[in-house]
């Protein structure tokens, strides 16, 4: 049965029981995406007692519909394309957003990783951790990314997710912790009583208070 979450946080509760075989494991490091994953993120570390870190990956979307991705990008220079999506795109308008969404991801890394070292997972189990999955195609250069910076296993973890979105990260990701796939999926946002905006002073207070 479809049940709604009262807010991120009571989402991240739920999946950190999920994931209860990863507490006070010392190779353990959980990823938040920017920005909605990372107050799911803050409660899964504290649950865990394990280090949160950001992964800054910035969808791709369509220029007339900018909630569809076609496909994303993240650090290191990784791109992943949705590629029934992406042939429909006109080239010009591809290389625009992606332009747009570089000089932004550019902007967040320098804003969330003031003070803090390069994200180094060599060895590591690396929790990746978002709000929701809706074409998935984020979470999948997050696991790109994971992978290019060391990380030994890759789990993604997600409240609820779309069916194929789901299963194309099962083939990606080295396990996929999603606590519900409803049919119909439609928006993130709809399986939320509180879905606002998270801002970048939440992304850096929740930084800034999990060790």
């Amino acid at each position: 049965m479809t049940t709604t979450y009262r807010d991120r946080q009571e989402a991240g509760r739920i999946l950190a029981d999920r994931l209860a075989g990863l507490a006070d494991r010392p190779d353990v490091t959980v990823l938040g995406l920017v920005r909605g994953g990372v107050p799911v993120a803050r409660v899964i570390a504290d649950q865990l007692h394990a280090p949160l870190d950001v992964l800054v990956v910035r969808k791709l979307g369509l220029p007339m519909a900018p909630e569809v991705a076609f496909g994303a990008l993240g650090p290191n220079g990784v791109r992943v394309l949705n590629e029934p999506v992406a042939v429909r795109v006109d080239p010009g308008e591809v290389a625009e957003v992606q332009r747009h969404e570089q000089a932004e991801l550019e902007r967040r890394e320098r804003r969330y990783r003031i003070g803090r070292p390069p994200l180094d997972l060599t060895g590591r189990t690396a929790v990746v951790v978002d709000d929701g999955l809706a074409t998935g195609a984020t979470a999948r250069a997050a696991v790109q990314v994971a992978r290019r910076l060391g990380a030994r296993r890759v789990v993604v973890a997600v409240p609820v997710g779309a069916e194929e979105a789901y299963e194309m990260l099962a083939a990606e990701a080295d396990e996929v912790v999603c606590d519900q796939r409803p049919a119909g999926f439609g928006a993130v946002s709809s399986y939320y009583q509180d879905f606002h905006e998270v801002s970048d002073d939440e992304v850096t207070e929740a930084l800034g208070t999990i060790r």
